[in-house]
């Protein structure tokens, strides 16, 4: 029974999702106004089979990072993310947890921001959702799964990023990581993904663990990145951290001053990079 409410609150809530607030293109024939399968899949980087097996009540145990995906995807109010945790007979995230969920007011300042690169990380820099010009700007991050989405473990473990530092830059931006990653782990000593992670990075990067021994703690700066982009090459961006306090969340959001150099290879990316991506997808 829990199975064929899981999959019918699914098919409900997917159907209420327009394309278009998701940030996702509406053109071609379309039999609903809600998002397709295949459309919430994409955004919560789950396959489109498992999402109609959970609809069918074929499967009836997802994890609990896959209904956290869906919660997101599918922009669920907090009652309803708690819901849907139950039906998948699953206990919602206790203030112990680094908190991963997106309030409605967050969802529509991403909505609002369609043409500026925005990134929303929980407390322990997990990449939890991110705009399509981000993704035209950084990469595109959607298949990126487990400790890959998080910028603590891409940094320490030698990944693939656009950003490019300069030896200094690239001491001070380590040792604001850990100095934030440590701070978190304070506020969270229950977490035991966010435990599980900070013992296999110290036993996978001597950086990271001298870092970490040293007792660095404090709070991660951003003022600015330079952004190295195989279409358009180098920018520098302004780049804000907006915290969002009730709900530890990090919000990152690139811009450039207008009329400059960066303000127009940001706006040809807008063009370029968001068509790529869509093409991809």
């Amino acid at each position: 029974m829990t199975a064929t409410e899981l999959g019918q609150a699914l098919r409900r809530w997917r159907d209420r999702v327009a394309p278009d607030a998701a940030g996702l293109p509406t053109g071609g024939h379309r039999r609903a106004a809600g998002l397709r399968r295949e459309e919430l899949a994409l955004l919560a980087g789950i396959s489109a089979d498992y999402i109609t097996r959970l609809e069918q009540g074929r499967a009836t145990s997802p994890s609990a990072q896959v209904v956290e995906a869906l919660a997101r995807a599918l922009r669920l109010s907090a009652d309803e993310r708690a819901y849907l945790f139950r039906l998948a007979e699953l206990v919602p995230p206790g203030p112990e947890v680094v908190p991963a969920f997106l309030t409605p007011s967050v969802q529509r300042l991403l909505d609002r921001l369609g043409d500026t690169p925005v990134g929303v990380s929980d407390a322990a820099m997990n990449l939890l959702v991110a705009n399509p010009m981000y993704a035209a700007l950084m990469g595109d991050q959607s298949a990126l799964r487990g400790f890959e989405r998080n910028g603590v473990w891409r940094a320490f473990t030698g990944m693939p990023t656009r950003v490019r530092h300069t030896p200094e830059e690239h001491r001070a931006f380590e040792t604001g990581l850990v100095a934030e990653l440590r701070a978190t782990a304070a506020r969270y000593p229950a977490d035991r993904q966010l435990r599980q992670m900070i013992a296999e990075l110290r036993g996978r990067s001597e950086r990271f663990a001298e870092l970490w021994d040293a007792g660095v703690v404090g709070r991660l700066d951003a003022s600015h990145k330079t952004i190295d982009h195989p279409e358009v090459g180098l920018l520098t961006l302004d780049c804000d951290l907006l915290r969002v306090d009730a709900n530890d969340l990090h919000i990152l959001v690139y811009s450039a001053e207008p009329g400059t150099e960066a303000a127009e290879k940001l706006r040809l990316i807008s063009v370029l990079g968001t068509q790529n991506l869509v093409e991809r997808h």
